[in-house]
């Protein structure tokens, strides 16, 4: 057999493609939708038992993720803070914002991969995806909306019925049916695409430069404690000697614990497109990746509860700096950014 086919092969087979729920399509029901496992990931954490993806359930999930309607004033939707093109982060602002220029306490989280992670929010507040889009779209610094009226809202628009009853059987609309196909949605968008995975998988031409090798060599030395692969986080949660703002006041995990030990420690985030997703910190404070880089070299304030990998600081020469850089771009998933399944003007 020609080696080359034999590893595009082997490729096809490392990717698996599972359904979301096992019962067959009912005449006149939604279509099944198939989505595709990276093989060299985790088994997801969410249980898709109970929310089978289809077609349908996706379709709904995406036309409400951008409908600015789901906003109090109409003016905010979900896209509007995760962008996509920032690894569905939001790259302009430091902290979250939304109706009448309200701003919140936090940088805006990429949402990717969320079907492994089993808590959420930057402090793990929420501990279930399905409540998840709960936060965003009752907080007042958000979308401000009472989810009643929002209920009341989506059953007088017969396209919003149209779509529920496509996606669900009937034309009621209800707060368990739109958070299913809000997570119908976001499971869609799992990224595994970029240049490093390519890398991993041994696909015909792609290997590291020197420059990148010596970075991940470097990652894996200083980096990987926390950000482990093949996700580029642990999902714990941990503080990083990060210089505390009194003006925001967040305590980090603590104010859902109400453990004094959780002072200060937020969510390990992923390093998966982290070029593409600044601003960088839960609060956003840091702009530029060699920002970050500095930070940990010589910028950590050690408190009690600072994690021991990082409390005396992280050296890194302006060598290891750009190698590190260099690295981290092979991270960067433009099969994801650029996935027309995902954005707001679907392109059938």
């Amino acid at each position: 057999m020609n080696k080359g086919i034999y590893i595009i092969i082997i490729f096809c087979g490392w990717l698996l493609l599972v359904q979301a729920g096992t019962k067959k399509k009912a005449i006149g029901g939604p279509d099944p939708y198939l989505l595709q496992l990276p093989a060299n990931f985790p088994k997801p954490l969410y249980d898709f038992s109970r929310n089978p993806l289809t077609k349908q359930g996706v379709a709904l999930g995406r036309f409400m993720f951008y409908d600015y309607r789901l906003s109090k004033d109409s003016t905010v939707s979900c896209g509007f803070c995760h962008q996509q093109f920032a690894a569905f982060g939001h790259f302009d602002h430091a902290l979250a914002h939304g109706v009448a220029g309200q701003q919140g306490t936090r940088s805006v989280p990429v949402l990717f991969n969320m079907i492994w992670q089993k808590a959420f929010m930057w402090d793990g507040g929420v501990n279930h995806l399905e409540v998840q889009p709960l936060t965003p779209l009752t907080d007042r610094n958000e979308m401000a909306m009472d989810l009643k009226e929002l209920l009341e809202k989506m059953q007088a628009d017969r396209d919003y019925r149209s779509k529920f009853k496509a996606a669900f059987g009937s034309e009621e609309i209800t707060s368990e049916r739109m958070f299913k196909a809000f997570t119908q949605f976001i499971a869609t968008m799992i990224s595994a695409g970029s240049r490093y995975d390519s890398v991993m998988l041994k696909l015909p031409g792609a290997v590291f430069t020197e420059e990148e090798k010596a970075g991940y060599a470097i990652f894996q030395e200083k980096c990987a404690g926390c950000h482990k692969e093949p996700l580029f986080t642990d999902l714990t949660y941990r503080s990083n000697g990060l210089p505390y703002l009194p003006a925001l006041n967040d305590v980090g995990r603590m104010k859902i614990t109400g453990n004094t030990d959780d002072n200060l420690r937020f969510k390990v985030p992923s390093l998966r497109n982290i070029l593409k997703s600044a601003p960088y910190m839960h609060d956003g404070r840091f702009f530029d990746i060699y920002q970050v880089f500095d930070f940990y070299d010589h910028g950590v304030q050690a408190t009690v509860t600072t994690d021991p990998l990082v409390k005396k600081g992280i050296p890194l020469s302006d060598r290891e700096k750009r190698q590190l850089y260099f690295f981290l771009n092979t991270l960067t998933d433009y099969t994801f950014i650029n996935n027309q399944g995902l954005s707001e003007i679907l392109i059938d």
